[in-house]
């Protein structure tokens, strides 16, 4: 590559600081990147948010001209990140990926004393992969630029890749990269909340507390009898469990949203929901002898009887019988359950235990969407007793 000396840059310009021209892009000391594609060269760095903001440009996607590729920006994803960057929640530890079209070598990329430095010469820096952070950025230095400007982030820029290039890039970096499994972030955001106060205290603010307690449900509902080896947790075989940790989790929002239920001790908690399904396995014993070929332990039974379970509390409250003990759901819950009969796959009608049957024989799977679970819940709390008002 083209060298040009330092102390020639420094005679040329004035700029006896940087010994780069003031007017121009400061140039930026980069890595050279191995990588598996020959078509371009690919830098590595850091450089400022103002100088990145300075020199961006998003190639939207533009149907009827055929060119472009990214949809357009979600504005409440760059204000909550916004939000999380001035609470300094994150970091953006993630590089930014940026092509540089009008690339030049010797020009654009240059050595000096065994550094490589990167100029992009006042030509764009097309965003390929970052968009909402480089927006956020961009927020903040034009609103805060005493706090911002200066913040750093870290890039890799491709070197004079074309915009098909640059299509190729960001299709493969957003269709292959595979999210955090549900159960995983959610036991990790637990993890995270009981040590570090400020995660629950922004969870309070997203209304979005009640997630790490449904786990220290789900971990406490594990070790009860009933429950012991069916509830799968993130990392563990399915083996002979029969439901997700996040089902469990998303199942007791409902609850955790009731003023009555979501103000009581966690061990009460779960004393309740102890007893409740002890009171659904007294009434219904056959699904819990072989929970494999029945839903009721699965996601759609869980799903069904979780959302049943404030108003059989509210009538329960309602003639101060005891919330802990088994034989006080069981009047309340007979006759909804075993009366409780659907259509079966195979042309027939199924009630009570067999209700709850997997397979063909059973009608509890065309229940399985939210709505259908939905009108499940209605149908079990239609046949409940109701409240005492006297």
């Amino acid at each position: 590559m083209n060298s040009t000396t330092l102390a020639a840059k420094v005679a040329e310009t004035g700029n006896h600081e940087s010994g780069f021209p003031e007017t121009e892009p400061r140039p930026i000391q980069v890595t050279l990147r191995t990588t598996t594609r020959k078509n371009y060269p690919q830098v590595v760095g850091v450089m400022t948010a103002a100088e990145v903001t300075n020199r961006y440009r998003i190639p939207r996607r533009d149907f009827s001209k055929k060119v472009g590729y990214q949809r357009e920006v979600s504005t409440s994803r760059v204000n909550k990140m916004v939000s999380e960057l001035l609470k300094k929640r994150v970091d953006l530890p993630t590089a930014l990926l940026l092509n540089l079209r009008e690339y030049e070598e010797g020009k654009s990329l240059f050595e000096q004393n065994g550094s490589h430095w990167f100029n992009s010469r006042g030509f764009p820096l097309y965003v390929v992969d970052g968009q909402h952070r480089v927006e956020a950025l961009r927020r903040l230095v034009e609103e805060r630029p005493e706090d911002w400007s200066d913040f750093q982030i870290a890039f890799t820029c491709m070197l004079g890749a074309t915009e098909q290039e640059e299509m190729e890039e960001f299709y493969v970096v957003n269709s292959t990269a595979k999210s955090v499994r549900t159960d995983l972030a959610l036991d990790l955001l637990k993890q995270r909340a009981e040590k570090d106060p400020a995660i629950m205290e922004a969870l309070l603010e997203k209304g979005e507390q009640w997630k790490v307690e449904a786990q220290c449900i789900a971990e406490k509902m594990s070790e009860l009898p009933i429950w012991q080896g069916r509830i799968r947790f993130a990392g563990q075989p399915k083996a002979g469990t029969t439901c997700s940790t996040t089902a469990i989790v998303s199942s007791l929002k409902y609850a955790m949203a009731n003023t009555y239920f979501g103000s009581i001790q966690r061990i009460h908690r779960v004393q309740i929901i102890d007893a409740y399904w002890r009171a659904v396995k007294s009434i219904l014993p056959q699904p819990f002898d072989d929970p494999s070929e029945f839903t009721i332990q699965k996601t759609t039974g869980v799903q069904t009887l979780h959302r049943v379970l404030i108003p059989v509390l509210e009538v329960l409250r309602s003639t101060g019988t005891s919330v802990l003990e088994p034989e006080s759901y069981i009047p309340i819950m007979r006759d909804s359950l075993l009366q409780l009969e659907g259509d079966t796959a195979a042309g027939g009608v199924a009630n009570g235990s067999d209700f709850w049957r997997s397979g063909l024989e059973g009608a509890a799977g065309s229940f399985s969407s939210n709505a259908g679970q939905r009108v499940l819940t209605a149908r079990i709390q239609a046949g409940l007793p109701p409240p005492d008002v006297s």
